[in-house]
């Protein structure tokens, strides 16, 4: 009986992918279920909650394989706006352990992927996601002084530390700078730790006070020397806080976080293709799939379906914009990482970068 049910069941399976080619049951299943195990991990959006004017906190519900993260780290988001999709790096807002994880992307001028997220994220839209990565964090067993230091948006990993429980487990203190009371993201929350006793809140606004220095910090927090420090904000800033703390020969004690840029896509048809191992350059026309491209140029590439449906062609792409020949949609690395893409259904879409 188990042998016969066995039989009708794969008959099954092979009809349905006959029928259904280029799709296979699997596709479906993550029409019906996208964060189900095993599936690309991806999440869907459940809340959307304003912050401040220009800044929200996206709530996220990730697909069954997220492993979880540790406060201060960061998630890898990608989204489609107008057909192409987009990469951007958040830190994560949300305490770990809950069922869902948390963002708050702030929208800067010409970002189009923050402005999309702020101006048009909602509740049910699916993003894709990488697994929780960074070592800007707090170490289990929390220094007993710590300095938080913050300008901007740069508050946003330090929300994770504070969420988490930080100020429970030792003295903190937290300087931020930001251009008014009403620019702090989750002002009100810290500020009632701060009513509560849990942690001294100091608050600079560049609007009338002007901008934080690593000499101000040392007035405000007389005892910054004796704390180990965690700091996120603009480069400058960070780099003058760097000094400060070489200079005073306490490198070791500054942690920092510094936001990349967002990269710039070069977009065109076909392009300069760069095979990084094997230390090839080849022009691949428009219409050439960069698996083809490779193989004709002698790599040595992973392969499967060549159809776009087993992935196991997966190679990351380092650099550079490609086109997915299927839809037309358009994929950008990450700034400073790799990208898994499937060689089989990708087309260069100007120079690119290949890791192989």
């Amino acid at each position: 009986m188990t042998a016969t049910r066995t039989t009708v069941r794969h008959r099954v399976h092979r009809f349905l992918d006959l029928v259904t080619t280029p799709l296979v049951p699997a596709d479906y299943l993550d029409l019906i279920n996208p964060l189900r195990p095993g599936a690309d991990l991806r999440g869907r959006i459940v809340a959307v909650r304003r912050e401040t004017a220009d800044a929200v906190t996206i709530e996220i519900r990730p697909g069954a394989d997220w492993r979880g993260h540790v406060p201060g780290q960061h998630v890898r988001i990608g989204v489609d706006v107008a057909g192409v999709r987009h990469h951007r790096t958040y830190s994560l807002t949300s305490a770990p352990g809950e069922p869902t994880i948390s963002i708050t992307p702030k929208r800067i001028s010409g970002g189009l992927v923050s402005s999309h997220l702020v101006e048009r994220a909602q509740v049910g839209d699916l993003v894709h996601l990488a697994q929780a990565a960074g070592d800007f964090h707090v170490p289990v067993e929390a220094p007993g002084k710590v300095l938080l230091v913050t300008a901007g948006s740069g508050i946003t990993p330090v929300l994770g530390m504070l969420r988490a429980g930080l100020s429970d487990a030792t003295d903190v203190v937290h300087v931020h700078s930001d251009a008014g009371p009403d620019d702090m993201i989750a002002g009100a929350e810290i500020r009632a730790l701060a009513a509560g006793g849990r942690v001294r809140l100091i608050e600079r606004h560049t609007a009338t006070a002007g901008r934080l220095t690593a000499a101000d910090l040392c007035v405000l927090v007389d005892d910054w020397a004796d704390r180990e420090t965690w700091a996120c904000g603009p480069a400058g800033f960070l780099d003058a806080l760097t000094d400060h703390w070489d200079d005073h020969g306490l490198a070791d004690r500054l942690h920092t976080e510094r936001f990349t840029p967002a990269p710039r896509a070069i977009v065109g048809d076909g392009g300069l293709v760069s095979f990084t191992e094997s230390a090839l350059e080849i022009d691949v026309p428009a219409g050439r799939t960069l698996l083809e491209a490779g193989e004709e140029a002698g790599v040595l590439m992973p392969y499967g379906c060549r159809m776009g449906i087993c992935h196991g062609c997966l190679t990351p792409l380092s650099h550079g914009t490609v086109r997915d020949v299927r839809t037309g949609a358009l994929v950008i690395a990450p700034e400073g990482e790799s990208l898994p893409i499937q060689t089989c259904i990708s087309e260069a879409a100007g120079p690119c970068h290949l890791d192989r």
